[in-house]
């Protein structure tokens, strides 16, 4: 079983009568279905995308928040065998821009509101049109099966190999332009086999879904554990933190994947309140940034748990983890999986001594295809069949990992990857700035937050930059300040020395 069409029969098939799926918008609106209707949904879904004109090895670009349209969307995505390219919400004009000429995909679907953030002669079809053509072609199946029985059989979609691309993951390279990661239908069963095996994930867990769906975190753990086991699933447009307690109480959850901020906005809840969640949890995952040990500590004396921590990519999905059973070493990311390599080497490749820090590379049959229509990026992104993280390591004793930073200057905040160059070429288009340097600096809810330092004229102002961001970047991505220096700190060849610009507080 190498194509996820498959390992997600089961839960389709299972019969079971209650709902598998449960979603709760930002509204208070309520949607559910059981696999049987989910099943006739993704069908019917499918047809849509077919009347679009989307067949086998197209691209459709999917622009939405957390709903269950963006799954049904995914699911019959894979049936057809269109290769779908989930995109994060938050990006703008700029960002989408790219990508939509990157993938070149046949189809974008977004939210109505946000049509207008795609040029006027894109392919675009809005996800509220998607729904009244798919109940339209749901009625006209109907009829047709009324009138023939024969019609009724399921639809000859196309095969899946192990390495048919099912998705790919846009991630932004050092260099600031967004690369798609294609990640495998073999890629996607390997992972999801993992992690069910890993977590101990079964049909009688209860998946409490905070994260984004275009995330790979959310995407290709979240959603593909929940379909490989058929367990239960309340899925929330997005994590609020007023909420989430009501959310405990009506769902009661056995688990939950999250990234370090949102542990520590949970432990700003009372502590009766934290006890009482952490009776009927089984497990909680963190992960897509470092989760600080105090977080660790504080958490288990609030909740009774021990945050599981792991370590995974877009271009590999999960690599790493503590063990269900054992040491949850707080700072570390474990062990690797089964069927996982990894390595620490030298810049010549060859492995150095434990406690040593430098280049984590690893292998394995959850390591993606390559890079998208990039075949020098795909070329150096591997050394003798290992992947180059680009992530420092060292490797105890005891084979456990743990990261100590990135080769790049990637920042990390709020579970979301940015590089510093994007947000830099952005700000030397305003007039009067001359000089910018991007970097990461320690907040206690995001990780990271990019502090922008600049050379530029007096008559340059903080609001005009913070507007020239808003319109043109990701909320995530806009410096928490701009810092005015003389000049930016750099080596003989012009190179900037990060590391020598005056540290930033937020006090």
């Amino acid at each position: 079983m190498n194509d996820l069409n498959t390992l997600f029969r089961n839960a389709f098939d299972s019969g079971r009568p209650d709902a598998a799926l449960r979603y709760l918008a930002a509204d208070g609106t309520r949607t559910t279905r059981t696999f049987a209707e989910l099943d006739r949904h993704v069908d019917h879904t499918a047809a849509v995308l077919a009347a679009h004109g989307l067949t086998s090895g197209d691209r459709c670009v999917v622009h939405l928040a957390n709903r269950i349209e963006f799954i049904e969307l995914f699911l019959a995505c894979l049936r057809l065998g269109v290769i779908f390219v989930p995109v994060n919400v938050l990006y703008r004009d700029r960002e989408l821009s790219h990508i939509a000429t990157d993938a070149a995909p046949s189809l974008i679907i977004t939210a109505a509101e946000h049509r207008a953030l795609f040029a006027d002669d894109a392919t675009v079809c809005t996800v509220e049109a998607i729904v009244v053509e798919r109940e339209l072609m749901a009625r006209e199946l109907m009829e047709r099966e009324h009138a023939d029985a024969h019609t009724a059989q399921r639809p000859d979609y196309p095969s899946a190999s192990a390495e048919t691309p099912a998705v790919i993951i846009y991630t932004s390279g050092t260099t600031g332009r967004a690369k798609g990661a294609v990640l495998s239908h073999g890629n996607l069963v390997a992972n999801s086999r993992h992690l069910v095996e890993a977590w101990r994930i079964t049909a009688a867990d209860r998946y409490l879904a905070v994260l984004p769906l275009f995330h790979v975190h959310g995407l290709g753990n979240g959603i593909c554990a929940w379909l490989a086991t058929g367990c239960t699933m309340m899925l929330v447009e997005r994590f609020d933190h007023a909420r989430v307690v009501e959310w405990f109480e009506e769902f009661r959850p056995t688990l939950m994947f999250g990234v370090p901020t949102i542990y520590v906005r949970l432990l700003e809840l009372p502590a009766a309140t934290t006890t009482a969640m952490g009776q009927g949890m089984r497990l909680f995952v963190s992960g897509s940034a470092p989760l600080p040990a105090p977080i660790h500590e504080q958490f288990l004396a609030r909740f009774g748990h021990t945050i599981l921590e792991r370590y995974g990519m877009s271009e590999t999905l999960m690599n790493i983890g503590n063990p269900y059973d054992g040491e949850r070493r707080p700072g570390s990311v474990g062990l690797p999986f089964r069927d996982v390599e990894a390595r620490i080497v030298d810049d010549a490749g060859q492995a150095v001594a434990v406690d040593t820090v430098a280049q984590l590379e690893v292998r394995g049959p959850n390591v993606f295809l390559g890079y998208w229509r990039n075949p020098e990026a795909t070329e150096k992104a591997f050394r003798d069949g290992w992947f180059r993280t680009g992530d420092m390591a060292e490797q105890a004793s005891d084979g456990y990992y743990t990261l100590r930073g990135r080769a790049s200057d990637l920042i990390i905040s709020g579970g979301f990857n940015l590089y510093p160059r994007e947000i830099e070429e952005l700000l030397l288009d305003a007039p009067g700035v001359h000089e910018v340097a991007v970097v990461g600096a320690n907040d206690p809810r995001r990780g990271e937050v990019p502090i922008a330092y600049l050379v530029a004229d007096a008559s340059v102002s903080d609001d005009a930059l913070r507007a020239l961001c808003a319109a043109n970047l990701a909320s995530f991505k806009a410096p928490r300040a701009f810092v005015r220096v003389s000049a930016l700190p750099r080596t003989a060849l012009g190179k900037v020395q990060r590391h020598l610009l005056p540290p930033w507080s937020a006090g």
